[in-house]
């Protein structure tokens, strides 16, 4: 549905905007992050980029007309000489670090593309809406007449923004969110490299890649291949264990995959602020405080549940931080003070206008995990820290008793995270490695005797904790242990040293390898490969909808449509999910997660469709009453209905290989509106933001 010709210079463009906000926001950082500035400058511009373009959103003003910041940004760099061909020559580096990780989660969706199963619709569905209509907050596609304050979103909009302004479609921007998280990530882990070693700086992000020790047990045990990946994330009883390498071969760009690249900075951040914050300079610390708060800041709308954890580990980190430098002016430490109330500044409105949550309250795990599945997730991080901590135990024996005591009272897991964590955090001196490591252990262990209480039903009682929680806690406890796995590494001494040719033979075969495996990976589910344009396959699989969606695309104004209601992670919501167009009821169940059902929306939005297609008396007033626009009949819905359509006051404008749209006659304004914005099509002013079921 995109040519190859579009697709490629979609990709072009893409890398093109991000190096020109890199290299805008570069010069800025300089002075502060010094020897980081130009590797970090990727994250930090493309959160000043999204922020940015969030405000232009929020006053309805142009998003690319956001881009013109950096340009003039850049301008003035250069007209100052702050931007100096040979040093950036020499930096060229970190840019080909970026681009290992984008070009390999590129590789990864072009192999497997497709928006097709799992959270694909819903992802998809956020992201053509951003770029159908990018206003804030944007329009729920799945609930026409709402908007998406009940979801973190922020994610989606970022991608969007950069869609927009490239101008591509975003059946391809769907597949370049990953490869920019990745990118972002694998730039930001091998700067933390940088900060604390001396060599085997880029092992930090190793933690991309690697899976966790359930997926070489499936293996070695005998697993079918193809349910391997999806067996190694479901390890812990009731819970999800995904990993970064999974989620990038899944293929969902959802919010806790996409808030990856800010942990990384954040630590990374938090990192510069523990070994250089004593030495800085006034303006130093008022620009590292204000970037600290940047990357808190933007957690909320990107994957609310990090903040739960980075919050606490900034306070922590700057109390060691104080406890470092202690005997300083205290008025040095005054732009440390200013990160949380300058964090929640950052996007005020969007926390003010945040409408949902699905947590009810909290509650105490009644039973720990498995002690063998706790190992096979955390194990290979684990063992790194008892090595580690080894001769505090040889000197602390006594300290056998945490676990004991945690097995006693049938928390086993968690008395062997606390004495991992007892044993880094008694050494006679942190290291930034340290810190990092017992956050992360702190993580598990919250895990393991607490959990928030949400609308997943009593078998998944902490699914969504676990679930959300634990990729902070690889991020962090992985990064840890590959520091302290490559400072082991650096004070091996080797009898003899592997010649060049040797290194790079090795260096290509690990390429050649990781290059061959997308291909083959079980994770296409017979959808296609080949092509970074993510409706392809509905061209084969599903020629009158895909007709259909590409007319309705190229519709203008704020419109909404009616398709049929079925079961979540099904094909059904498909219109909406690859146009961004509301419709009045999508995957119900995710939308009743995010809205809960105290007014009995649930019962009769899923009615009202039915008799919209079956009940033609009826039909009209209730395509009123919604504000629809056009309605959709293809198989689906003659499938799901015994479709009897009103014959006045429709207008068949489309019809192709069984899918046809009908554009509904206007019949006087709505009796709810289509937006909360002016609406183009029909000229209606702008008359409020009620939802048809209030």
């Amino acid at each position: 549905m995109v040519g190859i010709e579009s697709q490629a210079a979609t990709v072009l463009l893409w890398l093109a905007l991000l190096k020109l906000l890199q290299i805008s926001v570069y010069p800025v950082l300089k002075k502060t992050l010094s020897d980081v500035a130009y590797p970090l400058s990727y994250p930090v511009s493309l959160l000043f980029f999204s922020i940015v373009t969030w405000y232009a959103g929020l006053l309805h003003l142009s998003i690319p007309g956001a881009a013109c910041v950096f340009i003039a940004l850049f301008v003035v760099m250069l007209l100052r000489r702050e931007i100096d061909y040979a040093d950036v020559k020499e930096q060229i580096h970190w840019d080909l670090a970026f681009l290992a990780g984008f070009l390999y989660l590129l590789w990864i969706r072009f192999c497997n593309p497709a928006i097709s199963f799992a959270e694909k619709f819903m992802d998809h569905a956020f992201l053509a809406s951003v770029m159908r209509l990018p206003v804030v907050p944007p329009l729920d596609p799945w609930f026409a007449g709402g908007d998406l304050s009940i979801y973190y979103y922020l994610g989606h909009w970022m991608s969007g923004a950069l869609g927009i302004t490239v101008g591509g479609d975003s059946f391809v921007v769907f597949n370049l969110m990953l490869p920019t998280i990745a990118g972002m990530a694998a730039v930001s882990a091998v700067a933390l490299g940088h900060l604390l070693l001396p060599r085997h700086r880029w092992l930090p992000a190793v933690i991309l890649l690697l899976p966790n020790p359930a997926f070489f047990w499936h293996l070695i045990t005998g697993t079918p291949i193809a349910s391997i990946p999806w067996e190694s994330t479901r390890v812990i009883a009731g819970t999800i264990n995904e990993y970064p390498i999974f989620s990038f071969f899944w293929g969902d760009p959802h919010a806790h995959i996409l808030g990856i690249a800010n942990q990384i900075l954040f630590l990374t951040l938090c990192t510069v602020m523990y070994l250089r914050y004593g030495d800085m300079d006034a303006t130093s610390r008022l620009v590292l405080s204000a970037l600290l708060a940047l990357s808190l800041g933007t957690m909320p709308g990107l994957n609310s549940w990090d903040v739960l954890v980075y919050a606490p580990f900034f306070c922590a980190t700057a109390l060691f931080t104080g406890i470092r430098y202690a005997g300083r002016d205290i008025r040095s430490w005054l732009p440390l003070l200013l990160v949380p109330p300058l964090s929640l500044l950052a996007y005020a409105p969007l926390l003010l206008s945040i409408e949902g949550s699905g947590i009810h309250g909290i509650g105490i795990v009644p039973e720990g995990s498995s002690i063998f599945q706790f190992i096979l997730v955390h194990g290979f991080f684990l063992a790194v820290f008892f090595l580690y901590g080894a001769r505090e135990l040889q000197n602390r024996p006594w300290l056998l008793v945490i676990p004991v005591i945690g097995f006693a009272a049938g928390y086993g897991a968690a008395g062997i995270a606390v004495l991992a964590l007892v044993l880094i955090g008694v050494r006679s001196e942190l290291k930034a490695e340290d810190i990092i490591a017992i956050g992360g252990l702190a993580i598990i262990t919250f895990c393991e005797l607490i959990y928030f209480q949400d609308a997943m039903g009593e078998a998944f009682f902490r699914m969504n904790t676990v679930f959300k929680l634990y990729m902070a806690a690889w991020v962090m406890m992985g990064l840890a242990a590959m520091i302290i796995c490559a400072r082991w590494l650096s004070g091996v001494h080797w009898p003899r040293a592997l010649p060049t040719w040797a290194k790079w033979a090795g260096a290509g075969g690990v390429v050649a390898l990781l290059l061959l495996i997308p291909p083959y990976a079980p994770l296409t589910y017979g959808y296609g490969s080949g092509t970074l344009d993510g409706a392809a396959w509905l061209k084969d699989a599903h020629p009158g909808d895909a007709r259909a969606i590409l007319f309705l695309r190229s519709l203008d104004g704020d419109i909404r449509i009616v398709e049929a209601v079925g079961e979540d992670y099904t094909y059904a919501g498909r219109i909406s999910s690859f146009t961004g167009i509301p419709t009045i009821l999508g995957w119900p169940g995710h939308e009743l997660v995010w809205r809960s059902d105290e007014d009995g929306w649930y019962g009769r939005r899923t009615a009202d469709v039915r008799a919209i297609y079956e009940d033609p008396e009826r039909s009209l007033s209730l395509l009123d009453r919604y504000a629809v626009t056009h309605v959709v009949v293809g198989s689906y819905e003659e499938q799901r209905y015994r479709v009897s359509l009103p014959t006045h006051d429709l207008i068949l404008v489309y019809e192709a290989e069984g899918t046809a749209v009908y554009q509904v006659l206007l019949r006087g304004a709505p009796e709810e509106p289509l937006s909360p914005y002016s609406v183009k099509l029909y000229g209606y002013a702008s008359i409020g933001s009620r939802t048809a079921d209030e």
